[in-house]
């Protein structure tokens, strides 16, 4: 089977509406496993791949995401690099890329199912280094999980973590992150988290924890069982700071969506998994995630870089947004929106001496708006790539996005396919 048959296989015939996001395309497999926010559409990464001059061997993603740019790859046939600074996405990201044997993946969810149901493990016992106001009790009446839910995650977890097989462990593990949000009393959206409506009245059993689980884990195993003749290509995925970590490999590619500088924190939406999976601590260790997120957002007061000065638009635009600041929700937001294309900058600086000479670095990206000031970001970027050795290729907008409700909700921020070459 080549390699375009096997992304075929997995894409189908299904309609895509735009290349800035999987939102109203048929869902494929692996995307299941967890929910991700505006991840944009394998298909993107095929188009992209399709148009290089010479065949690709490596591609580099500096934002893992949900892993499309890694999977997506590893479909068509082509080695891939991820960097992610969220260790829960890094999970994700390796299990969607990892080989199994669905055999042996069945056989190990018939132990975890046997093992939760004997083994003795009490909740608080387990969760021991969350914060109160997780479990119930929580604090001022208010909590994320019942104690039956929490008592019910712990048994799983506890017989989880008794599987030798480490991949399997990492799968079962990222299949609870999934499940995580709805057996908690809270929704998660693009405003954050909110309380269910009458969520002391919701109360779900303990039971429906191995419920959803098993849902999830027979999902997986189709998931992997149909696929399992997908290209056996490499698939590194390091844990870091894209500012910071570089991959040891050279890269004919780079693919990849930043977060855009809207204020939103991806840290907050992954909060539940990040706490409850062990993978924060203390406090301090959130923070220290937060700090080595972009400065896309103001949640975390922090030092923010300088603006770069080589961009005209950027300029105005800080400026302009300094003008408002009074009306603005943060006073920080000027500083951020001129941190985050520092940051960008310098991404963009790591990526160039990765990639071969010719080497092009695709980039999904969206403006912002905030007390009226609109933030372009692809035309800022553009003007600041071409004084760091970058030539820009093409800016294609993808998608028309709305701005909140605060600065009208109506459709008029563009997401845009911006495309650069390696200069010599």
């Amino acid at each position: 089977m080549t390699t375009t048959t096997s992304f075929e296989k997995w894409t189908g015939d299904r309609l895509v509406p735009n290349l800035g996001t999987n939102n109203g395309a048929a869902p494929l497999a692996f995307q299941s496993w967890h929910r991700f926010k505006e991840a944009f559409p394998p298909e993107l990464i095929q188009r992209v791949l399709g148009e290089e001059s010479e065949e690709a061997e490596s591609c580099l993603d500096p934002f893992g995401g949900s892993g499309t740019t890694a999977l997506a790859s590893q479909f068509l046939g082509v080695a891939s690099t991820t960097i992610e600074v969220n260790p829960f996405l890094v999970d994700v990201i390796r299990a969607k890329v990892a080989s199994y044997d669905a055999d042996q993946l069945a056989r190990d969810f018939g132990a975890v199912c046997r093992s939760a149901a004997k083994i003795e493990v009490a909740g608080p016992e387990y969760f021991t280094e969350i914060p109160p106001t997780f479990i119930e009790p929580g604090t001022g009446e208010r909590w994320l999980f019942d104690k039956e839910i929490a008592q019910a995650l712990a048994e799983l977890l506890s017989a989880i973590d008794e599987i030798e097989e480490g991949a399997h462990r990492r799968l079962f593990r990222v299949l609870v992150g999934g499940l995580l949000a709805e057996v908690s009393n809270v929704v998660i959206s693009g405003k954050g988290r909110r309380y269910r409506r009458n969520w002391k009245e919701r109360r779900r059993s303990g039971a429906s924890v191995m419920t959803l689980f098993a849902e999830r884990v027979q999902g997986a195993i189709s998931d992997v069982y149909r696929f399992a003749d997908r290209p056996a290509v490499k698939a590194e995925v390091l844990l870091g700071d894209a500012r910071a970590l570089e991959s040891e490999r050279v890269h004919d590619i780079a693919i990849f969506s930043p977060p855009y500088p809207n204020s939103f924190d991806y840290t907050d939406v992954y909060n539940l998994e990040l706490w409850m999976l062990g993978y924060l601590s203390e406090p301090a260790d959130n923070r220290e995630l937060r700090e080595a997120t972009l400065a896309s957002h103001v949640q975390l007061m922090r030092e923010y870089p300088v603006a770069p000065v080589d961009s005209k638009t950027l300029t105005k635009t800080v400026a302009e947004l300094g003008r408002v600041r009074e009306s603005l929700w943060s006073r920080w937001i000027p500083a951020m929106v001129g941190g985050y294309f520092a940051d960008l900058l310098e991404v963009l600086t790591r990526i160039r001496d990765g990639l071969k000479e010719g080497g092009r670095c695709c980039i999904v990206i969206g403006d912002s708006r905030y007390g009226g000031v609109l933030v372009p970001s692809a035309k800022i970027l553009g003007e600041l790539v071409e004084e760091a050795a970058w030539e820009v290729r093409s800016s294609e907008p993808v998608r028309a996005m709305r701005s909140s409700a605060q600065q009208g909700g109506s459709s008029d921020l563009s997401e845009t396919l911006l495309v650069l070459a390696k200069a010599g």
